[in-house]
């Protein structure tokens, strides 16, 4: 697998989302936005994911799989692709990273870094 210059991954915005229902054991709700860039020379078709969360109890979430919100975006030199999910967790703060793992025009594996981001409850919530 091979990091391509100028495939970018950037975290627009994670925002709190106290009125979700959601279940007891996890009742904190962060939707995050994510654009991915395609600013190298090749189109790159993403394939999968991988996330892995960190929350503040120790408990650990890996999440794999196919696509990126069940689609496979093909994006060309230059192009964009946008969209936002959500998180559920338990405790005060929880921390996300991972990848976005692609196909290049020529076959070539490649990865895109998602940064390290935060997602904490707001003080008079915990």
């Amino acid at each position: 697998m091979l990091e391509v210059e100028g495939l970018t991954v950037v975290v627009d915005r994670v925002i709190y989302q106290p009125d979700m229902a959601t279940p007891e054991d996890r009742p904190h709700c962060f939707a995050y936005f994510i654009t991915i860039h395609n600013n190298s020379k090749k189109m790159v078709t993403i394939k999968g994911r991988k996330w892995v969360v960190d929350e503040a109890d120790g408990k650990k979430t890996v999440v794999e799989g196919d696509g990126v919100v069940g689609l496979y975006p093909e994006l060309e030199p230059g192009e964009t692709f946008d969209y936002h999910s959500f998180h559920l967790f338990g405790g005060p703060w929880a921390v996300a990273n991972g990848s976005y793992i692609g196909v290049d025009d020529n076959g070539q594996t490649v990865v895109a870094r998602i940064p390290e981001f935060r997602m904490e409850v707001p003080v008079q919530l915990n």
